[in-house]
């Protein structure tokens, strides 16, 4: 496929949170600015665009850039929602895939290709595996509208790449470089695109005794959790004052970053 302008929606997943680069915007670079890379190669005039902001929820994500989306006429979007739902105390995922199903309705109407992303399977991941029947329903949803609209879709759930912890950032929430590698590869398969990217190196599987495991269990919980659930009390997000990293279709030129 030809693809002269990319247009990247969603949360921290698709901002690009744990694939840090301090040169760039929000000091992240992330899978979508990968795939935006590659795309470009071939493509002279390429546009890319990211509207994403970490910590948005569904309705927020869709109300706040679908229709900057929609306004720039992008031929490819991409968009990932519903995670930061899942993780509030009560949540209505019906509701929530009724109003995702009416964006996609409203961005596959405009004729552009759609990616979907259904959410990972956080089974064996402490704290956020209680929550897997809520994933495994959102995924279920995601598949259904991707099939409804004929979009693409990257089922997430089902890349067992991702039980390897190397792949995650510290906070066990977040890609790390190599996990926003390894989605970039599977996005532009997906997509059917030819591409030379190949999984980042990984650093050693540490071997860890029980002593050492609960150490960085509780340096996870001092460093990460205990954080993240004092923002949920007091009611703000990690996204609170952020922009998008880029609100406008920019030459990939202007943007990329080795990596």
């Amino acid at each position: 496929m030809s693809v002269k302008r990319y247009v990247a929606l969603g949360d921290s997943f698709t901002e690009g949170v744990g694939d840090i680069a301090s040169d760039l915007p929000n000091g992240v670079r992330g899978w979508a600015d990968r795939v935006a890379e590659v795309l470009a190669a071939d493509s002279p005039g390429f546009e890319y665009a990211n509207l994403a902001i970490r910590g948005r929820k569904l309705k927020a994500i869709v109300d706040e850039q679908l229709a900057p989306a929609l306004a720039m006429r992008p031929d490819l979007v991409t968009i990932h929602a519903g995670g930061n739902d899942l993780l509030r105390l009560r949540v209505d995922i019906d509701d929530l895939l009724s109003y995702y199903d009416d964006a996609i309705t409203r961005l596959r109407g405009t004729g552009a290709t759609v990616v979907l992303f259904t959410p990972h399977d956080p089974g064996s991941a402490p704290v956020f595996g209680a929550l897997r029947g809520r994933f495994a329903i959102l995924a279920e949803g995601v598949r259904a509208i991707a099939d409804r609209h004929q979009a693409t879709l990257v089922d997430y759930w089902r890349i067992r790449d991702y039980d390897d912890p190397r792949l995650w950032d510290f906070d066990r929430l977040h890609m790390s470089a190599a996990g926003h590698q390894r989605m970039a590869m599977a996005v532009l398969d997906a997509l059917g695109i030819d591409h030379t990217l190949a999984p980042l190196p990984l650093p050693a599987r540490p071997q860890l005794s029980t002593a050492q495991s609960r150490r960085a269990d509780l340096a996870w919980a001092r460093g990460f959790l205990a954080p993240w659930l004092g923002r949920r009390l007091r009611g703000v997000s990690s996204g609170d004052g952020l922009h998008p990293r880029y609100g406008r279709p920019t030459p990939v030129q202007a943007i990329t970053a080795e990596g």
